[in-house]
């Protein structure tokens, strides 16, 4: 595993623009999310991670929570493909048909998109108004293991308090999960 140094767009900051190419053999503009959604959360994923795993539900009930409203979450992956077998467009494509993804899914090939953004786990959340600020990052919420168990929702909290043009209670948190494997 290789550690490099990212960007870290800071909470408030504007969001980095983004072209990465979808499952759906489509490209995807964080642009033109902006201009059609009142906030985009843009959530690092991998397909091996167990983390990630965990949170998928999880994921998925946010998106059909907030959708309606003009929420949008997008999944990018950007893990090294140390093993041909992990990671790729076509092993994405079975992740999301076998998890039944109801929200697109990205691949950063390059890292330079996760860099921008920040992450350095997975899953990592960034959370982005209609104006391309940042508004939160860190953990979807405290409580990976238990998903019915009360406890802090932070990215659904942020998204409420979003729509609802309240300050968001917490805007950033320490993500837990794996670490993100670098290209060297």
């Amino acid at each position: 595993m290789t550690i490099l140094e990212t960007s870290n767009t800071p909470v408030g900051g504007y969001a980095p623009d983004f072209e990465l190419p979808g499952i759906d053999n489509h490209v995807h503009h964080l642009s033109r999310y902006l201009d059609n959604f009142r906030a985009v959360g843009v959530v690092s994923l991998g397909n091996h991670c167990p983390y990630v795993n965990l949170y998928l539900d999880r994921l998925k009930a946010i998106q059909g929570e907030f959708g309606a409203e003009g929420f949008i979450l997008i999944g990018i992956n950007a893990s090294d493909i140390t093993e041909p077998s992990w990671s790729s467009l076509e092993k994405m494509k079975a992740f999301a048909q076998n998890h039944k993804l109801n929200f697109p899914y990205l691949w950063d090939s390059t890292q330079e998109v996760s860099r921008s953004f920040g992450a350095t786990k997975t899953p990592i959340a960034f959370l982005i108004d209609s104006h391309g600020i940042l508004r939160y990052r860190g953990q979807i919420d405290n409580h990976p293991q238990e998903p019915s168990s009360v406890g802090e929702d932070y990215l659904r909290n942020a998204i409420a308090a979003l729509f609802k043009g309240e300050e968001i209670p917490v805007p950033e948190t320490e993500p837990v999960g794996t670490s993100l494997i670098w290209h060297i």
